[in-house]
């Protein structure tokens, strides 16, 4: 099924509003079509798979439109990966676009449609366990993860939203999407800066975040957003007690459960998107059917979930991180948000270390707040007046910070 183009549509109808940091849609598709020339020029033909290896901003944006302009698939690239890394990721891509495409170059005949079961980008995974792997997502896939988040969160034709997250990740590079589909403006930082963040937030009425940005805004005095609807925040699990210094602070949350092969959101706030179909195999696995899965068919999520009696789906963890000890399986999720309510404690990650008693045995590793003091023992009764005895950690070790991936997973293989 063929569609006009999100950028074409939102250049017609919305010409003079702001595309994304301060360029408008009119401007965006100027320079989108110069893009694609240029190109064009470099050999670049439809169906030819282009890296985009630039940092989150205006040329970014570009460079994707220019891509989609051409009839090309877009393969985000971080541009912060080693060499074999990005090598990697961009080893079946034709060109990769690794400076800003110039705003002069010959023009070349543009379609300015899309083809809603074609593929638009190959976006991969954030490799918390193994490579990255890629994922084909459609114009279909984004467009109905589009209109699933719209439902979710409710729309505004003035929306602003805040993307601080990498475009090279499905939760950055969706909030550009959807922005080009409701022709809204998206606000995008090439890093993260809580400074620039918190300037932003003054006018952003949506804001897409990992729990590690949410607690350090917060850390910095964060209150009471004047213009915010809400904070979309996924990527990694949320501490109840992060939630909780939110909604003392009057910052509105919304968690988020969702991954690359979904295209994004599958459940907001609980709530399967209206356009997935969310089920709970018989060994826990979560399972997601619908039209924003890659690939079509079922996807086998590999994380372990729950229905409450009002129907909200909560993820307990993941089945690869179950840690068996004594026979009793354990959840680290659990036991890192039971850690993560103890007033000292800034983050913890919990995991299984081999043991020969207990076949494993269960271990955290935790992040103490600034000027906070707790010690091991203290830690481990906090947990044990909470949880089952073979839940608690047999050890906690401490450390300045957890090593995570670019979009906020703790990398477990690293502690």
């Amino acid at each position: 099924m063929l569609v006009e183009s999100w950028l074409a549509r939102a250049a017609r109808t919305r010409p003079e509003r702001e595309a994304v940091n301060g360029v408008t849609y009119a401007q965006l598709r100027e320079r989108a079509a110069a893009g694609a020339g240029a190109l064009a020029d470099r050999g670049a033909r439809s169906g030819d798979l282009i890296g985009i290896a630039l940092p989150p901003g205006t040329p970014f944006a570009v460079a994707l439109h220019a891509v989609w302009a051409l009839g090309a698939v877009a393969v985000p690239v971080d541009p912060r990966l080693g060499e074999a890394e990005r090598a990697h990721v961009a080893r079946a891509c034709r060109l990769v676009v690794d400076a800003p495409l110039p705003a002069e170059a010959p023009r070349t005949a543009l379609a300015w449609e899309h083809d809603l079961d074609a593929p638009a980008a190959i976006v991969h995974t954030s490799g918390s366990s193994a490579l990255p792997k890629p994922v084909e997502l459609t114009f279909g896939n984004w467009l109905w993860s589009a209109l699933g988040s719209a439902v979710a969160l409710g729309t505004d034709p003035r929306e602003r939203w805040l993307c601080p997250l990498p475009l090279s990740h499905v939760g950055g590079l969706s909030v550009l999407v959807r922005s080009a589909i409701g022709a809204t403006t998206a606000r995008v930082l090439e890093r993260w800066d809580t400074e620039r963040a918190l300037e932003e937030l003054r006018e952003a009425t949506l804001a897409s975040m990992v729990p590690t940005m949410l607690g350090r805004l917060l850390d910095a005095g964060w209150r009471e957003p004047p213009c915010l609807r809400t904070v979309l925040l996924g990527g990694a699990p949320a501490a109840p007690a992060l939630l909780e210094r939110a909604r003392v602070a009057g910052v509105p949350v919304t968690t988020t459960y969702g991954m690359t092969e979904a295209c994004s959101q599958v459940a907001t706030g609980g709530w399967p998107l209206f356009c997935t179909r969310v089920e709970i195999a018989d060994d826990g696995e979560i399972v997601v059917r619908g039209p924003t899965v890659a690939g079509g068919g079922p996807l086998r999520t590999g994380d372990l979930g729950r229905f409450d009696a009002d129907g909200r789906l909560h993820v307990v963890g993941r089945k690869a991180d179950t840690i068996i000890s004594g026979g009793e399986n354990v959840a680290p999720a659990e036991v890192e948000a039971v850690l993560a309510e103890h007033p000292a404690v800034a983050e913890a990650a919990v995991h299984g270390r081999p043991d020969p008693e207990w076949g494993e045995a269960v271990v955290a590793t935790v992040v103490l707040r600034a000027g906070a003091a707790a010690g091991e023992d203290e830690l481990r009764a906090h947990v044990a007046a909470r949880l089952a005895p073979y839940k608690v950690p047999k050890a906690v070790a401490f450390a300045d910070a957890l090593p995570r991936t670019e979009s906020g997973k703790v990398l477990r293989r690293a502690l």
